[in-house]
């Protein structure tokens, strides 16, 4: 986890204010939940970095945290976040909560059994300029994988 904090870009105006962060957070939670990339785009700094250890190496930049989204959201296509807490300290929120999804596609040649995952999730946040600068997103791949029948390990193959 250090190592990713120190990805954290240092631009603009760092954003402090819990009730802000948290109104970020939950605009963020929305669209994403919609699958609307244009609108969370909106709401990611052009220079911020979207972590997500569980699908690989991080994306950094507007551009790529955009193929990231478009990747993810072909991967999950009724992705939902339902956010239960949030916590402050300094310029760092995490939220906390329930993600439900279902994966498509044939992860490492294999065909996912169609029902709709249901996986705690965590994730950290720091801002910049009103936007998000950084987001590390953390589930448990696993659970995700044995409630949609498929191996995490063929799953692990195709996140190069």
């Amino acid at each position: 986890m250090a190592a990713a904090a120190q990805t954290v870009p240092d631009v603009g105006v760092a954003v402090t204010d819990p009730a802000e962060m948290i109104r970020i957070v939950d605009a963020l939670a929305t669209a994403k939940s919609r699958q609307d990339i244009e609108a969370a785009m909106r709401i990611y700094h052009p220079e911020g970095v979207l972590v997500a250890p569980p699908l690989g190496p991080p994306r950094e930049g507007a551009a790529a945290i955009r193929a990231g989204l478009v990747r993810f959201f072909s991967l999950f296509p009724d992705y939902a976040v339902t956010l239960e807490g949030h916590a402050v300290s300094g310029e760092t929120l995490v939220a906390w909560g329930t993600i439900h999804l279902t994966l498509s596609g044939r992860p490492g040649g294999q065909t996912p059994n169609g029902r709709r995952a249901v996986v705690p999730v965590f994730i950290l946040f720091r801002f910049r300029d009103g936007c998000v600068v950084w987001e590390s997103f953390n589930f448990d791949l696993a659970s995700l994988c044995r409630q949609s029948g498929v191996s995490a390990d063929a799953f692990f193959s195709t996140q190069a």
